[in-house]
Parts: C-alpha cells; structure tokens; sequence
C-alpha cells in the first residue's frame, strides 16, 4: 500500500514513518528497509504526536498501520539508540498512544511482525495479514521482563494461554497459527491483501462514527461510560438516519462526529 512520501525526520539514514490521508483513511507505513522496518529510537517518538495530529482531524475516519515492502516490522532498532534512552519506554509510549487512538485502527501485516511489530500489531483494533506472515514476541531469548501493560494487552487479544505460549517459547508462529490464536482477524492470498484493505477500510468510513467509537471504548474496557454515551446517542441523528435509510434501502448519511471531548476519559 502507497503512502506519500511525507516523513517524520529520523537522524537513521532511510528510516521514517511515511503518511497520507485519502478516502477517510490515514495510512502510516513503517520505513525502515536496511532494518527490515525496526522500529529506531526516533521513529518511536514520532509515533504518538503523529497519531494525535490523525484524532484530530475531521477527515480521517479510520487508520491503517503497514510495512513498507514485504515486511511490517521487525522489532526496535537497538543500533540507534542512545544511552540516555529507554527502549521498552519508548515502546511503550508508542503502543499506548496507537491503543488509545479514537478511531478504528488496522494493522496490514506482510512478513515478519516480530517484538516491537507485535506491540504495535496488538494494539490496533484489528489485524489482516498476508500468507507468510510470521509472528513472534521474543523477549525471552534476551532475558527480558515484557511490560505489564503489553502482557495484558497481548492475552486480551489471543487469551492468557496463547500469550504465555508466545512469551514463554519466544518461537515464531506462522499466519495460520496466529489466526487460530485469534492474534489474527483475517488471512488473505499474496496479492490480496491491499485490495482487501482497501474494500474493508471503505465499510468503516461509511459506518456510524458514534457507534465505533462507543464500542471501541466499550470492548476495551471503558464500562463507566455508559452514561456519557446514552447521551451522546440521544443528542445525535445517527439512528434515525440508519433506520430511515434502511427503510429507504439506500445508503446512509451519518452526521455524528467525534467533538473535543467525545472520547476524553
């Protein structure tokens, strides 16, 4: 999938997040060639003030997180590190700020998604990926504690059984075996995946903003806002234009939009 060559500025020669918006749909490929796209120190910054600037904008509707080339990403780059940095921090920031993005978010997996990919993979709302994907979360080979919040967001997505048999083994798994761990939402035919990228992320522009972004905030956790959103709904035109339009059989104009406190906690 395409992006312009629009980049956040990495002091890594060849190493940026490359974005563009078209259709209702941010797309943010992870550039690292030389590194089989792992993630630098910079590129983890950019991140979370990238996907701010994404929330904020009235004409981006859902995101798409790819690779460039025929991997998504392959971990952290340690080489660019400085000793005044902390890689599983920056990691973290980064992950947390893709969890929190108010609008749904996919993650179009090729090759490896492995350490750091995984992170930010388990952080979308979804996950489509290529035949040939591998998949792994290999702290153990390096002795490493795997954050709490990641462990949690892990065996919130695939089960506490399957997160165990990731992060104990550090073995990668294959497409398929992630798909039936439920790491997966989807597994397409090489070639196949940007055209069902293209067709899915065109569903969600069209769909009710309200709607996802209650069940976005629903499915991960947020049950104390059932309140804020009955509101939110009764405010809104949203469900008597869906019925309307379904009665009409024609497509629906949803007019909800997400205002300066619509997700803020």
């Amino acid at each position: 999938m395409d992006a312009a060559p629009d980049a956040a500025p990495d002091p890594v020669p060849g190493a940026a997040l490359r974005h563009s918006v078209a259709g209702g749909v941010a797309t943010l490929v992870i550039s690292h060639p030389a590194k089989r796209n792992a993630m630098t120190a910079a590129m983890w910054r950019a991140l979370p003030p990238l996907l701010d600037g994404f929330a904020a904008d009235p004409a981006v509707r859902a995101l798409v997180l790819t690779g460039d080339g025929p991997t998504f990403c392959a971990g952290a780059d340690i080489s660019s590190l400085t000793g005044d940095d902390d890689p599983q921090a920056l990691a973290v920031a980064a992950e947390e700020a893709l969890a929190a993005f108010p609008k749904p978010t996919l993650a179009a997996v090729r090759g490896f998604c492995v350490g750091g990919g995984g992170q930010l993979a388990a952080a979308c709302d979804l996950r489509f990926a290529e035949e040939g994907a591998s998949f792994g979360v290999t702290p153990a080979k390096l002795g490493i504690v795997y954050p709490a919040s990641s462990t949690r967001r892990l065996a919130s997505v695939v089960g506490p059984a399957w997160a165990k048999y990731l992060l104990f083994s550090a073995e990668l798994v294959d497409a398929e075996t992630a798909l039936r761990a439920g790491f997966l939402n989807e597994l397409l035919p090489p070639g196949q995946l940007d055209e069902r990228i293209a067709e899915f992320t065109r569903i969600l522009v069209s769909r009710s903003q309200l709607t996802q972004a209650a069940a976005k905030e629903f499915a991960d956790g947020r049950t104390d806002r059932d309140a804020y959103w009955a509101g939110q709904a009764a405010g809104s035109d949203d469900t008597a234009e869906g019925v309307s339009a379904f009665l009409s059989r024609r497509p629906p104009v949803f007019t909800w939009t997400p205002d300066a406190g619509a997700t803020a906690g």
